[in-house]
């Protein structure tokens, strides 16, 4: 059995009894990075062979996952928070599990764009992201149809260019920017997509609040809508995407209202 085993985001205490009990017992812990989930191992004094398993050696990694396996043992695999393929490794492994009909199961356990969410009160559904590609046309794409809250993962150097662009993709929405999940200095902090952010460390979940309808244009029709930017010398492609992005629903569908 393969357990794919979440572990806390922050605060260490945050870690379930199952699976403190389940990295206890295994044979072997295949983890992102083995220094740092040292700390969190001699915190619950389990003390069991560890090996690397990380995004550049996913697939080297496998034959040694497989054999433990094959010869009835369990192991564990866990990242350095969270859960494993939130983000993190472990989809690949899932796959070659399936293929070779080797058993796995997943521990519960903590994930950061969850507690985002919770914390930042707004409504569901929601569409998570991850990181967002470094090409804009590849998150044009990645974004175009969704609706409902969006939450992504933003790192620090990028947190700047990140939130110019979903104010220019989704206009300016309230957002929940987050860090230090768990921990004692946590902070959350609500502000629009247009608000300047001064940090120099970390990571961010951003949680942007796609559901407001605040702005009167959403009042007037949807032909009346696409009209007033139109008029006010959009090409009709571009005035299709603002009605869209106003109304917080798939261009398409702007496309079907208006032949």
């Amino acid at each position: 059995m393969v357990y794919f085993v979440a572990t806390p985001i922050g605060n260490l205490g945050e870690i379930t009894y199952r699976a403190v009990e389940t990295l206890g017992s295994v044979s072997a812990i295949f983890c992102e990075d083995t220094r740092h989930s040292k700390i969190l191992l001699d915190r619950y004094g389990i003390s069991k062979p560890t090996y690397s398993y990380h995004k550049f050696n996913e697939t080297k990694q496998l034959p040694g996952v497989l054999a433990y396996c094959k010869r009835g043992e369990d192991v564990a695999v866990i990242s350095d928070a969270g859960m494993p393929c939130i983000n993190d490794p472990g989809n690949v492994l899932v796959n070659a599990l399936k293929k070779e009909g080797i058993p796995y199961t997943v521990i519960s356990g903590a994930s950061a764009f969850v507690n985002a969410f919770v914390l930042s009160g707004y409504t569901p559904p929601f569409t998570y992201y991850g990181f967002l590609p470094p090409k804009k046309a590849d998150r044009d794409r990645l974004l175009d149809g969704s609706v409902g809250v969006a939450i992504f993962y933003v790192s620090v150097h990028d947190i700047a260019e990140n939130m110019s662009y979903l104010l220019d993709r989704l206009g300016d929405r309230e957002c929940c920017l987050v860090k230090e999940l768990t921990k004692t200095h946590e902070q959350v902090r609500f502000c629009k997509l247009s608000d300047a952010i001064e940090d120099d460390k970390g990571e961010f979940v951003l949680v942007v609040n796609r559901t407001e309808t605040e702005n009167p244009l959403c009042n007037l029709s949807v032909r009346e809508h696409l009209d007033y930017y139109i008029k006010d010398g959009m090409s009709k492609s571009d005035a299709v995407k603002a009605v869209a992005r106003d109304r917080n629903v798939p261009k398409n569908e702007i496309y079907k209202q208006t032949i």
